[in-house]
């Protein structure tokens, strides 16, 4: 067990790395992030911030001689680096539990090596396999870059076949995986808490609600039955397994108008959809991710009440901060802030989570309250 008063690293310093630095300082820990951005909203809160790139030899030299142990906030980093780290310091996720969901193509042929659903899809290294990967697959589909997309990035939708060419043309080109559209009954995430010794807990399955790809609304518990619910975990659990993963992993799935449950993708680190955690459970998914980076057992992943998530987007700030006085006098409205300096359009500058005796409840008043904020921004 590594105890209160060491020091932990950060590779990345934006929301969710300084939600991390929130809970470790909290916990007693002190935390040094590793991030470009001199203006990292987690380095802001933790007691050093190494300003320097991932690749950058020297900074990773420094904060793995200043660290007992290191994770990462985002998927990205690349594996070498994790790699590298872990010859002086305990990294958590290991690289070889990141390294698959960095890549579609591999992150897919893993799920398939162990059993695990997923829709048709079909690997696209090069513009010669387009024709086969929609023979294989079919269409409608997606187009989805390999690597790098994320909040609908780096997608192209393939409707009929002839489309497939100049699908894969608008992402350059670029190895891909062309993948069935589903027909989509609703969206879940499971966020699973797995630590050294393989002990697991699980969060419930959680009901989200995309726009433009990216993120909007989180309901918890999600509205489905006790059977899918227990199906959600059990799926979400062998994937952890699968990837001997330690920490805490985000596995986002489709459930299909017959029900079926299909994984999507999986984000190796705390989760947007795990941000209602810090307002409404026993123990948030970024004191998960301190504990199993220091080697203790999972904490309660109890839901203490139903609550509902939708994340603040830098449109709201299109005529300065929006109108707070809108949302927080509901007592049961929790407001969290990002700290970053810039808003733009598609930004997450921050979340609101609502509480309430029923979920269904809770997310109409989280609606109405983002509505409220939208409209005095185009005022």
């Amino acid at each position: 067990m590594i105890a209160p008063g060491a020091t932990l690293g950060m590779l990345g310093g934006g929301q969710l790395g300084r939600m991390f630095t929130v809970a470790a300082r909290t916990m007693g820990y002190r935390v040094v992030v590793l991030d470009p951005d001199p203006a990292s909203p987690a380095g802001a809160l933790a007691n050093e911030h190494i300003a320097a790139d991932y690749r950058d030899a020297g900074a990773q030299d420094r904060l793995a001689s200043a660290c007992a142990a290191i994770s990462t906030e985002f998927e990205n980093v690349p594996a070498d680096v994790l790699e590298r780290l872990a010859a002086s310091c305990i990294v958590r996720p290991a690289a070889a539990s990141v390294a698959p969901v960095q890549d579609r193509i591999e992150e897919k042929a893993l799920l398939d090596r162990h059993g695990l659903p997923t829709a048709r899809w079909a690997a696209v290294h090069g513009a010669d396999d387009t024709a086969a990967a929609v023979a294989a697959v079919g269409t409608p589909a997606v187009l989805k870059r390999a690597r790098g997309g994320y909040d609908g990035k780096g997608q192209a939708a393939v409707p009929a076949a002839e489309a497939a060419a100049g699908a894969h043309a608008q992402l350059g080109e670029a190895p891909a995986i062309l993948e069935q559209r589903v027909d989509l009954a609703r969206e879940l995430s499971v966020i699973v808490c797995r630590a050294v010794d393989g002990a697991i807990a699980c969060y419930p399955p959680v009901e989200n609600v995309h726009r433009d790809g990216i993120l909007f609304s989180t309901l918890a518990p999600a509205a489905i039955d006790a059977a899918l619910a227990r199906r959600a975990r059990e799926i979400a659990t062998a994937a952890a397994e699968a990837l001997d993963y330690v920490g805490v992993l985000g596995v986002e799935m489709f459930v299909s108008g017959d029900d079926d449950l299909l994984i999507n993708e999986i984000a190796p680190r705390p989760h947007n959809s795990g941000h209602y955690t810090l307002d409404a459970c026993a123990t948030t998914q970024f004191e998960q991710q301190v504990r199993l980076l220091c080697g203790l057992p999972p904490g309660d992943t109890a839901l203490l009440t139903p609550v509902a998530m939708v994340n603040l987007l830098g449109d709201l700030w299109l005529n300065g901060d929006p109108d707070w006085a809108a949302v927080l006098p509901d007592p049961r409205a929790c407001l969290h802030l990002y700290g970053k300096r810039e808003a733009r359009p598609g930004r997450k500058m921050g979340h609101l989570n609502v509480l309430g005796d029923a979920g269904a409840a809770a997310l109409q008043r989280a609606a109405a309250h983002h509505r409220r904020l939208a409209v005095g921004a185009t005022r």
